[in-house]
């Protein structure tokens, strides 16, 4: 249902409206949120009606994510259970056999545990196995259980780095991978089938997993790291979410000392006390970590986002503590994954740097780019390593066809502590690549909206007044990628080349009510002026593009 604009409410549509709202109530196993529903009825709060009945959640970058509350464009029970019902009928018309398995896991958010119970009744119900993850586990673990256990698909309960008001589902296939097109629609258009709830059949026989699966995963992540040093000081912070436990485990089986870990932090919090968002790209996300390896005088901090698949890092300069970019930590990765031989495809999406392309074709290695969002990266034939800059590597695509920030924290603390050995740090890394194929410096702004009309506002000015030069460089070209310029599935978004190698690209976020512009320059490291003065360009170069591209979107 479509909000009215201005002028057009109507007596027959704040009627059906209302007639919605108590339909659902009346549908609603929830007692909590069929209350909070009833409430705003008696009140008639018709605009936070109409919002939180304005069409359904859809499956984005990252499945389906949003708000916890009453209504279809809401998480709650009513969402989740049609949305399991759907994903059932799904997969036996794809051919699922009575009782193929599938796997549910769920993170330490409000409901998440009660997400899972209902999507295993459901499962259950319509004939399938449905396995339990024993406690809120990363979603990585989630990703690995499913080829591990043979099942034909996955579910898992988490919003990642969302505000800890939202929830999410995150749908996977037997592959291991997230869904894609067409099986995402195939799958909404059995949700939409789907009838009353109470006509949703439900079972009790579904399976809690024991900690065999939990051990088998971080045995196979451990055994990434090869023999080499091992003399390494960390800070690791689990930013009130679920890695702690994983990770401690696998740094101390592969040979590690023990990290520092964030007290403050340390333990799973669904209201993240702490920080504003729980993404450790958010900025004082990573305060406390850094004051902590200030104070004990660490070789580098680590972190995950609150589902353990992203992973973030900080190191010591001249000033302090300072983030390395997920494009960082991302060419980081791949030259341990290409000095140590790994051959096959290395890939990234389309926001990502272009470092990458020129590090896989100096080693004689493919490399491959996709659309954002890891359900993309996974599909690359022949993968061996793949990044997207939102901090999201997938390091052993072998056992996990997703991000793991646990696998990829292990071999970031590897190359750190080899570093080390020959007296030297990851920045000395960064440095050399910098003098292999330029420096390549990336940055993004970000806006956060509260109406989402602002982003396809700034979108359409985009589109009508084309930049000419971004930053005081050319515009060379220009991709819709909506109309599927450059070869990509068809997605919103605009990528601007630029002279000098430089890129700017336009999107909205598929997770967070966002506009996006992600920024790329390429400086020329000259070597008696070193790393630092080009790094000095770069920010210049960067300040510039991030002015011009807000000036032409009027955002």
């Amino acid at each position: 249902m479509p909000l009215p604009t201005p002028g057009t409410t109507s007596l027959r549509w704040v009627s059906d409206l209302i007639e919605r709202a108590r339909a659902w109530a009346a549908d609603d196993p929830d007692p909590t949120t069929r209350a909070e529903l009833e409430a705003l009825l008696e009140q008639g709060e018709t605009a936070e009606l109409a919002d939180r009945f304005d069409g359904t959640l859809e499956f984005g970058t990252a499945g389906l994510r949003g708000e916890l509350g009453a209504g279809s464009n809401r998480m709650n029970r009513v969402v989740v259970t049609r949305t399991a019902a759907g994903l059932a009928a799904y997969l036996k018309d794809q051919g699922a056999v009575r009782d193929a398995s599938v796997v549910i896991g769920y993170d330490a958010r409000h409901n998440s545990d009660v997400f899972a119970r209902d999507t295993a009744e459901v499962m259950t119900g319509a004939g399938l196995r449905a396995l339990v993850l024993p406690r809120p586990l990363p979603t990585p673990l989630l990703a690995f259980a499913i080829r591990e256990l043979g099942c034909v698909a996955g579910v898992m309960v988490t919003a990642s780095h969302n505000p800890p008001r939202d929830n999410g589902y995150k749908v996977y296939l037997g592959d291991g991978s997230q869904i894609v097109p067409p099986a995402d629609a195939e799958i909404a258009a059995r949700i939409e089938a789907v009838g009353a709830l109470v006509d949703v059949p439900r079972g009790d026989g579904w399976t809690i997993l024991g900690d065999s699966i939990v051990d088998t995963y971080l045995d196979t992540v451990a055994g990434l790291a090869g023999d080499g040093p091992r003399d390494l000081h960390l800070v690791y912070t689990p930013l009130h979410g679920v890695g702690g436990t994983s990770v401690t485990q696998v740094l101390e089986t592969a040979g590690f000392d023990a990290p520092y870990v964030v007290p403050q932090q340390e333990q799973p919090d669904a209201d993240f006390p702490t920080v504003s968002f729980p993404n450790p790209e958010e900025p004082g996300a990573m305060d406390l970590a850094m004051a902590l390896a200030a104070d004990k005088q660490v070789d580098l901090v680590v972190a995950n986002d609150p589902d353990a698949d992203r992973c973030a890092a900080a190191v010591p300069d001249a000033h302090g503590w300072r983030m390395l970019r997920g494009d960082e930590v991302g060419a980081l990765l791949a030259h341990h994954l290409l000095t140590g031989g790994h051959a096959g495809t290395y890939a990234c999406s389309i926001v990502s740097s272009s470092l990458l392309s020129k590090m896989a074709a100096a080693a004689g290695q493919p490399f491959a780019e996709t659309l954002t969002g890891f359900k993309w990266i996974s599909k690359v034939e022949g993968l061996v390593f793949g990044y997207e800059e939102a901090l999201g590597y997938c390091v052993d695509p072998e056992h996990v066809k997703d991000k793991d920030g646990v696998s990829a924290l292990l071999l970031l603390c590897e190359l750190a502590a080899a570093e080390k050995a020959q007296g030297r740090t990851l920045v000395d890394v960064l440095d050399d690549l910098a003098l292999a194929h330029g420096l390549h410096a990336t940055d993004q702004l970000s806006v956060r909206v509260t109406d989402l009309d602002e982003i396809a506002a700034a979108m359409d000015r985009l589109r009508a007044t084309p930049p000419r030069a971004l930053g005081g460089l050319q515009v060379e070209s220009v991709d819709d990628l909506a109309r599927g310029d450059g070869g990509l599935p068809p997605t919103e978004g605009l990528r601007y080349r630029l002279g000098s190698g430089a890129r700017v690209i336009v999107r909205p976020s598929g997770t967070e009510p966002k506009l996006k512009c992600y920024l790329e320059v390429v400086v020329p490291v000259d070597e008696e002026a070193g790393v630092d003065a080009a790094r000095i360009s770069a920010a210049a170069r960067l300040d510039a593009l991030r002015d011009d591209i807000k000036a032409s979107a009027g955002i």
